[in-house]
């Protein structure tokens, strides 16, 4: 009998399971729908948009349309350098909070885990004059700086919760054997946390890379990124639901791809030192 029961627990929470992961996966199954019909049919019936034709058109429109290649580099580099410098800095402060704590250790972690609680737009008019005098508006460096900026708090939070995990005992015995500063945090810490490490940046890649009320308002046309790219199909005529659709396929492929190929590392990463 109690076999039986969670039998049908198991088969119930993998129902459940499978009800979620659909309902979390259908917009964008039908964005990638839209993407592929005519403007009128997209604006149909469900029924009806799956039962119109498919075509390619909207792809080539919106290519011809938009330098789909320069919005997508500029999302790459943006990215990725945004992640390089958000590590550089939070490696090291991650490190001294962890194993050289002092009494103000929390209340510095709480205080930057708060920054992130701040309305986006309540900081956007100084810091749009800054970049305008500083000459970095519209500049991927501009971007770079920000967008690391905005994701610190929560890189140095996940490299902290990592480094608890690993014993000091490791790193004193290192000291012991005369390993400096940088030679523990290069080849003693840092291969101990590769799990942790990498998947705090595959998160700070895809948080970049998704990043779009400070793209859209920092950038007009040499940065813009994909999304940017993505907010250019909305006009004051209105919406083109087939070429947004297709434009944030576009955009969005490239992340997704990565996220699939890289599940089992960020899984492991995420869970790195949940069971001691």
């Amino acid at each position: 009998m109690a076999r039986t029961v969670t039998t049908h627990r198991k088969i119930l929470t993998t129902l459940l399971a499978w009800a979620v992961g659909l309902l979390i996966f259908f917009p964008i199954f039908w964005i990638i729908v839209l993407s592929f019909k005519s403007e009128g049919d997209a604006i149909k019936t469900p029924i009806q948009v799956l039962l119109s034709a498919w075509s390619f058109d909207n792809y080539a429109t919106v290519q011809e349309r938009s330098d789909y290649f320069k919005h997508f580099s500029n999302s790459v580099l943006i990215s990725l350098g945004s992640t390089f410098l958000g590590i550089l800095i939070a490696v090291p402060a991650a490190w001294s909070m962890a194993f050289v704590p002092s009494k103000r250790t929390r209340g510095i972690l709480m205080w930057m885990l708060s920054t992130k609680m701040l309305p986006a737009v309540g900081v956007l008019y100084p810091i749009y004059i800054g970049f305008i005098r500083l000459g970095l508006l519209d500049t991927r460096l501009g971007l770079v700086l920000i967008l690391m900026l905005i994701n610190l708090p929560i890189i140095v939070w996940m490299l902290y919760t990592y480094f608890k995990e690993i014993p000091v005992e490791i790193l004193e015995a290192a000291r012991m054997d005369g390993a400096r500063l940088r030679e523990e945090l290069l080849y003693v810490l840092t291969p101990m946390a590769i799990p942790g490490i990498a998947s705090t940046i595959l998160l700070n890649v895809i948080l970049a890379w998704n990043e779009a009320f400070w793209t859209l308002n920092l950038t007009a046309a040499k940065a813009a990124p994909l999304t940017a790219f993505i907010a250019s199909y909305s006009s004051p005529e209105g919406l083109f639901y087939a070429k947004l659709s297709a434009a944030s396929v576009m955009a969005i492929a490239p992340i997704l791809i990565m996220g699939w190929f890289s599940q089992k590392q960020l899984v492991r990463g995420l869970t790195f030192g949940a069971v001691k």
